[in-house]
């Protein structure tokens, strides 16, 4: 009995050393901050949802040595820019992609209407970029090829996705450590129900008010509609959306798949009949369950 219960201390400690959570950013270097009262508020009902972040984090899930396979996936849950759906589209999906030996790092990023924030629409993309970089920097530790770091995004946290691989030209603060000597252009982007354009016509028009302010300049409403800023250099993609998606329409994974196949850049998409939003793994839902194996057999192919 007394072995039986070593191994099980030895067992629950080899797992919980698999997660570790980080902070982003140094103490009191935190670019586009300002101080407020404003405090980071939890609401655990049916899933956990995050509001007013105010010290965003890295929250790193590493599959066993054993079968790891150098790929790693930042994943940027959604929520309209107003909170994160933290665990429904971050940590669960984490958990999936360590099960097939893949490293995640799930990001809590601040959000654009916080009070502890200067400019909004930059502060996403700053937590974006940061997390990616700390991805890389940590590859070697991490059983992490550089070359195999990638992006994921659901809904609002699929335009961040889409906004990193397509804003990756310049970084969106100045380098404040080794950590930003890495680069911030994704290997790949995975966009799942994603907002995609600010245009009134097909947007996510809480997400687009969120970012953006509810009276964007044309060129603002421009530069975040992600489908008009891809080039032959966007990241291979992997798309998914419902047809009858009711908060983000399909459009918008319509128009970035235009756009990508224009630039000739390698894309799979997938367009499932029903499903609706925010159905994160599908668990149950008929067959749109199946639509992780999709995604599976890509990032295979992607080796």
């Amino acid at each position: 009995m007394k072995s039986f219960s070593v191994l099980v201390l030895f067992l629950s400690l080899s797992v919980s050393a698999q997660i570790k959570t980080l902070p982003l950013w140094p103490e009191g270097k935190m670019p586009n901050y300002q101080k407020s009262d404003e405090k980071e508020e939890i609401d655990v009902n049916t899933i956990s949802w995050i509001s007013k972040v105010q010290q965003p984090t890295l929250e790193v899930y590493l599959p066993p040595q054993a079968s790891a396979n150098g790929q790693a996936v930042l994943v940027c849950p959604g929520g309209g820019y107003a909170g994160l759906a933290y665990d429904w589209e971050g940590t669960e999906i984490a958990k999936y992609l360590n099960s097939k030996g893949i490293a995640a790092g799930v990001l809590k990023y601040r959000l654009p209407g916080s009070a502890s924030v200067k400019e909004n629409f930059k502060a996403p993309l700053q937590d974006a970029q940061r997390g990616i970089r700390m991805l890389r920097a940590n590859a070697s530790d991490w059983n992490i090829d550089k070359e195999k770091v990638g992006v994921m995004g659901f809904s609002a946290g699929g335009h961040l996705a889409s906004t990193l691989g397509t804003h990756f030209q310049n970084a969106f603060y100045s380098a404040i450590d080794d950590i930003d000597s890495e680069e911030i252009r994704p290997d790949f982007m995975i966009l799942i129900y994603p907002v995609i354009s600010t245009d009134p016509k097909i947007t996510h028009q809480g997400s687009r008010d969120n970012l953006l302010g509810k009276n964007p300049t044309a060129a603002l409403e421009k530069q975040f509609s992600n489908d008009l800023q891809v080039t032959e250099n966007t990241p291979t993609t992997f798309i998914l959306h419902t047809g009858d998606d009711q908060t983000v329409p399909v459009e918008n994974s319509l128009r970035m798949y235009k756009a990508l196949q224009e630039n000739k850049v390698q894309t799979e998409m997938h367009i499932y009949p029903k499903g609706g939003h925010g159905f994160s793994l599908a668990n149950g839902v008929y067959y749109l369950e199946s639509w992780s194996e999709r995604l599976t057999d890509w990032l295979r192919n992607l080796n």
